[in-house]
């Protein structure tokens, strides 16, 4: 195999090729390989995916069209060119680009042909490695590019649904797969058979459904049950056909229900920072196309392949990062619910001790929040622009519901006062009075008595009755003074004035005694000219504002709700400056306490009868809140914001 036939001048290179293709199909050295003839200018060596064409000079000069077919395999490494002989117009480097592999001579011997189609195949599995090496990269860099965004979404992400779909939707990307579903482990028993999986969430890129919540036990007779009761990974070509063995089923219900094909499947544990597991997801029917939708069974016998071993490495690297994000999210949620349960007991605790305000703090919570909502989509006026994030109406709403919560540092009866006097102050007035009378009655028996021993005159007898009869309708008809006086609406002076000239009458009690018939703190009392309180009493009240602040401030509320106690503090504040506790100025007062005040007052107004005061109609309340504009007490802005956007209908509040 090392003799060589010069050819004749004359031979063509047809002959001369076809002289090589002998050669070539009977080299036992290439059994292995396919050696075939598409052309009359062209032979090829087929070893797998790559070939080595072979063709005369003159092919390259003015055959090209033998070497067309073949053009991609030529541009993509997947072939080269042995030329025999030197074409008559030869640019190495633009050839060598096109696929040239090789010059030999128009007749080579055997051995020739083999070193270099040996070398050309050498050179092509060469650039495969190297464009599979570089592939590979490509592919981990685009890999790892993802988990690093993917890991960023889900540890920034703290509501606990949006995150379980995040995790969910990232896993299916990442693997290829057309569905899922996650559970969550609920309970904290140490024994994980006593725990339960929580469906959560699932999705499907080929079919729609509605799905629910439900439970099953964390046991090996479900898949995600197996999954984590043993925290590892499992991955099923078939789910149609599991393995005899297997401890865990398949229920096909779903299946049938939406004529949906369940095939492979890949369950992994989403396991906390101490290894327990607190979720499982479970990724179904892995698609070569991720495009495609599985509509049909052909679909899924062309679209469905197993989880293959990468698959696998890539969604445990997601569930160790999810799985912490996921515990810290319940974790979260777990805060936020005891942060929520603490707020509602406080309200409750609030209106427990006043009942007569019952539903007040939500009111406001909701006249607020909704108050809020409007200034964010107003577009002219000053607070145009102004946003909220969710945080922030969070916080606003948790202020709002603790804005008198400081009232549980005032007197209970101050709180519950509905009049002018407390009842047991009434009761030693009405007693008082009882007394003035009985000793008047004495006092006239006694006359009586001396005016038998005299003997005197029947009339004289008759005129200590009328003067006992005209004084006790005197004191009876000051006591009903006292009574109207008590109620708490406005007083008018002559009231006043009979009030006053009540309070200097004296009488002298059974033991000789003389005393006042109103003592001076209940003539201050009395004389309140609007409402029920007097000034010392108005300012224990404001004091809970005060109680507010400092209450809410020992509460470590955190970066995200830091605002809370400044907020709740400041809605008793007037833009003139005259509001309480601190005299805030305007441009002082936080905006969501300005909010807060004209929810405030609203409902303070429209809320249903108190012993103190009678509910008044919306059209009512809505001038009082403008007098109270006219008074600089209130931003006018938004009390035009909370009138045209009927905040109180948006509250559920009113009509």
């Amino acid at each position: 195999m090392t003799t060589s036939v010069a050819p004749s001048s004359a031979e063509s290179p047809l002959t001369a090729l076809g002289r090589v293709f002998d050669r070539l199909a009977a080299d036992p050295r290439l059994a292995a390989d396919v050696v075939v003839r598409p052309h009359p200018l062209l032979a090829v060596v087929r070893r797998g995916v790559h070939s080595v064409l072979v063709a005369p000079a003159v092919a390259w000069d003015a055959g090209r069209d033998a070497l067309r077919p073949f053009a991609h395999q030529l541009a993509s490494s997947e072939a080269l060119l042995l030329l025999l002989g030197r074409p008559a117009e030869l640019d190495l480097a633009q050839a060598l680009n096109r696929g040239l592999g090789s010059l030999l001579t128009a007749s080579p011997t055997a051995d020739e042909l083999f070193v270099a189609l040996h070398g050309a195949f050498e050179l092509l599995e060469a650039k495969a490695r190297s464009e599979s090496r570089g592939k590979w990269l490509s592919r981990y860099r685009y890999e790892l590019g993802e988990l690093i965004e993917i890991a960023k979404a889900i540890t920034t992400e703290r509501e606990l649904d949006k995150l379980l779909g995040l995790i969910l939707e990232k896993s299916r990307f990442i693997t290829g797969a057309d569905a899922g579903s996650i559970y969550v482990v609920e309970g904290d028993d140490p024994d994980p058979g006593r725990r339960l999986l929580r469906f959560k969430l699932s999705q499907n890129a080929s079919v729609v459904f509605d799905s629910r919540e439900f439970t099953v036990p964390v046991s090996a007779r479900s898949m995600s049950g197996y999954v984590a009761l043993h925290k590892k990974p499992l991955a099923i070509a078939d789910v149609y056909d599991l393995p005899a063995q297997a401890p865990y089923g398949f229920d096909r219900s779903f299946d049938a229900k939406t004529s949906y094909r369940t095939k492979s499947m890949l369950c992994a544990p989403l396991l906390s920072r101490v290894g327990d597991v607190v979720g499982v997801l479970q990724l179904i029917n892995k698609k070569r196309d991720p495009e495609r939708r599985l509509l049909t069974p052909e679909d899924v016998d062309e679209q469905v392949i197993p989880f293959d071993e990468r698959s696998a490495e890539l969604l445990g690297t997601l569930a160790s990062q999810a799985g912490i994000s996921l515990e810290n999210a319940i974790l979260y949620d777990e805060i936020r619910r005891m942060l929520e349960g603490f707020v509602r007991a406080s309200v409750e605790a609030i209106e427990q001790r006043d009942p007569t305000t019952s539903g007040h703090s939500r009111r406001v919570a909701d006249l607020t929040l909704a108050l809020a909502r409007a200034v964010a989509e107003t577009d002219s006026g000053p607070y145009r622009g102004i946003t909220w994030t969710r945080d922030d109406l969070l916080e606003l709403e948790y202020a709002s519901l603790l804005h008198d919560f400081g009232k549980i540092g005032v007197r209970e009866q101050v709180l519950l006062k509905a009049k002018k006097l407390f009842p047991e102050e009434l009761a030693t007035i009405r007693a008082r009075f009882e007394l003035a009378i009985r000793a008047l009655e004495v006092d006239v028996l006694t006359r009586k008595v001396r005016v038998f021993e005299r003997g005197a005159p029947a009339t004289e007898l008759g005129a200590l009755d009328l003067e006992l009869a005209g004084r006790r309708a005197e004191l009876d008809a000051g006591f009903e003074a006292i009574l109207a006086a008590n109620e708490p609406t406005v007083l008018r002076s002559g009231d006043f004035a009979r009030i006053e000239a009540i309070a200097r009458e004296r009488f002298t009690d059974l033991s000789g005694a003389v005393r006042l018939l109103l003592e001076p703190a209940e003539l201050a009392s009395l004389s309140v000219t609007r409402g029920s309180l007097t000034d010392r009493e108005m300012d224990e009240i404001r004091s809970h504002v005060t109680h507010t602040c400092q209450f809410l401030s020992q509460i470590p509320w955190g970066k995200q709700f830091r605002h809370v106690a400044l907020i709740a503090g400041a809605h008793h504040e007037r833009l003139n400056g005259t509001g309480y506790p601190n005299r805030l100025r305007a441009e002082e007062i936080p905006l969501q306490s300005k909010l807060m005040s004209v929810s405030d007052i609203f409902d303070a107004l429209t809320a249903h009868d108190r012993p103190y005061k009678k509910a008044v109609p919306i059209d009512r309340a809505i001038d009082i809140l403008h007098l109270e504009v006219k008074d600089q007490h209130i931003d006018p802005e938004l009390v035009r914001i909370f009138v045209e956007a009927r905040v109180w209908i948006a509250a559920g509040i009113g009509s």
